[in-house]
């Protein structure tokens, strides 16, 4: 089973997605406060459909309360613009920790400086950036193909 970490995510939609996303592929949502809208938000629940109730998710206060339960630290993958190695170049393995940041700015530097493992998903330079649900299901994808 994969973990998926969205740290302080901002938009119910994205959330909502990305939380019917783990249900589908069996993966756990670690979600790191503070939010940008509350968790029963209808937009959370119709992102995720009737699916919601099925998904596996661990809320945390922060990202050191998060940290503190995470068993091996080499198998936490930050995802960021700036990081040099593709997600496509990294084996990933079962039990892994995908982390992402919140929509407007990604993950804070003190999160990146706690994790040695930064991947970035390729994108065209005529592209700022790609929506965060659609970023967890790229890289959801590529570790789920690996693993079957």
């Amino acid at each position: 089973m994969l973990n998926i970490v969205l740290v302080e995510p901002e938009i119910p939609n994205n959330t909502g997605n990305i939380g019917r996303l783990c249900v589908g592929t069996e993966s756990r949502l670690h979600l790191i406060h503070p939010f940008g809208f509350k968790i029963t938000d209808a937009a959370v629940k119709r992102a995720g459909l009737d699916y919601w109730v099925h998904l596996d998710r661990t809320e945390y206060e922060s990202v050191e309360q998060w940290a503190a339960q995470v068993p091996d630290a080499s198998r936490v993958f930050l995802f960021s613009s700036h990081a040099a190695k593709s997600y496509l170049d990294q084996d990933f393995q079962d039990g892994d920790w995908l982390v992402f940041g919140k929509e407007s700015v990604g993950l804070a530097s003190v999160v990146l400086e706690r994790f040695p493992n930064h991947l970035t998903i390729p994108i065209s330079p005529l592209v700022r950036s790609y929506n965060l649900a659609n970023s967890v299901a790229f890289v959801l994808g590529e570790a789920k193909r690996q693993l079957r």
